[in-house]
């Protein structure tokens, strides 16, 4: 069984995700953060928030198809 605290992790994460595929990096960024702030642990929540913040910073092509290239190891 899922806990309440993962369900409302899971459907800020979910939110987060139809922003970044929105290219809408600042408004993803928060929904990632606020499920870090009930999981500080959320792996998944962890990654796409640093993904938002390189991307807010370096946005991508227009014709982006919303895969994240690293550029470094």
């Amino acid at each position: 069984m899922i806990s309440e605290e993962k369900k409302k992790v899971l459907a800020l994460f979910a939110e987060g995700r139809k922003h970044y595929k929105l290219m809408d990096f600042e408004g993803a960024r928060d929904y990632f953060l606020k499920a870090l702030k009930i999981d500080s642990k959320d792996g998944p929540s962890k990654l796409y928030y640093v993904r938002c913040k390189h991307y807010i910073e370096n946005p991508p092509p227009e014709d982006w198809d919303g895969v994240f290239v690293m550029k470094t190891k």
